[in-house]
């Protein structure tokens, strides 16, 4: 449940433990398990079977959850889009990303999307798909954890380098053993600070090529990162790596600037 903090449930009582209970078992729900029966529920949050039943029901009559009464097992509901829909329209580098990402998209042909950090993870807020038939693509509220993806680089570029290593040592951020990265973090992340933009090549997954570059506001801090994800093997054509790499760094430029950021701040 990496959307807030954990919390010890035997130091808070009634409405609140129901609360957090019930928050709990939206969170059993991910991308890789959208369905989920009771017992899948309970055994991922740690709560009895008839206690999970009963928060699944309350969520079913509320619409944040839906029940196949066929297989008797539950899905996320549409309600949930409608308690968001204020954050996301509220959610001002999301709001000003859109037309940059549909015109990235339309110049490169792959998939551009914009992540913004919720201190371990980044986390899609919004993605225009390639055209293409074989593409690279994230459901929005993905989030990603591995310091081989380019859009966690970027963000732990921006911070404190102490604060950097502490995530990956105390494996909140995920990293493989041989990535075929530095070992020297530090450095390393310095580079991409240096560089403004980070390069997965197929370090955390065989067959995906992604880039991503940092979003800057009028204070000159990342508010979120742009992303230009596509297969390996459409990228080994000469010049290809470092159009994507050019239109993911002028895309990000543009909204910084949107949201009030000059060169001539610090970033």
């Amino acid at each position: 449940m990496a959307g807030r903090p954990k919390q010890d449930n035997s130091q808070v009582q009634g409405a609140a433990a129901s609360l957090l209970n019930g928050l709990a078992v939206l969170e059993a729900f991910s991308v890789q398990n959208p369905v989920l029966g009771v017992t899948e529920v309970a055994q991922r949050v740690g709560l009895h079977k008839s206690t999970v039943s009963r928060i699944l029901s309350g969520l079913t009559d509320a619409g944040y959850v839906q029940r196949d009464e066929e297989t008797g097992r539950y899905r996320l509901g549409l309600g949930l889009l409608a308690l968001s829909g204020p954050l996301l329209a509220d959610l001002d580098v999301r709001r000003a990303a859109v037309p940059y990402l549909e015109q990235l998209t339309a110049n490169t042909n792959e998939t551009s999307a914009i992540s913004v950090w919720n201190g371990a993870e980044a986390i899609v807020v919004e993605q225009v798909a390639s055209p293409h038939q074989v593409k690279h693509t994230a459901w929005i509220g993905t989030r990603y954890n591995k310091f081989e993806s380019s859009s966690v680089r970027v963000f732990l570029a921006e911070l404190p380098p102490a604060l950097a290593a502490d995530l990956v040592d105390s494996g909140r951020i995920l990293r493989a053993k041989d990535d075929g990265l530095p070992e020297d973090i530090a450095t390393h992340l310095k580079e991409v600070a240096h560089q403004a933009y980070a390069v997965n090549d197929g370090l955390s997954a065989e067959e995906e090529f992604g880039v991503s570059a940092p979003v800057r506001d009028y204070r000159g801090k990342a508010v979120g990162c742009i992303t230009v994800s596509a297969p390996r093997s459409r990228v080994q054509k000469e010049g290809v790596k470092d159009s994507l790499v050019q239109a993911a760094q002028q895309a990000a430029s543009e909204i910084s600037i949107r949201l009030g950021w000059s060169a001539s701040l610090p970033g």
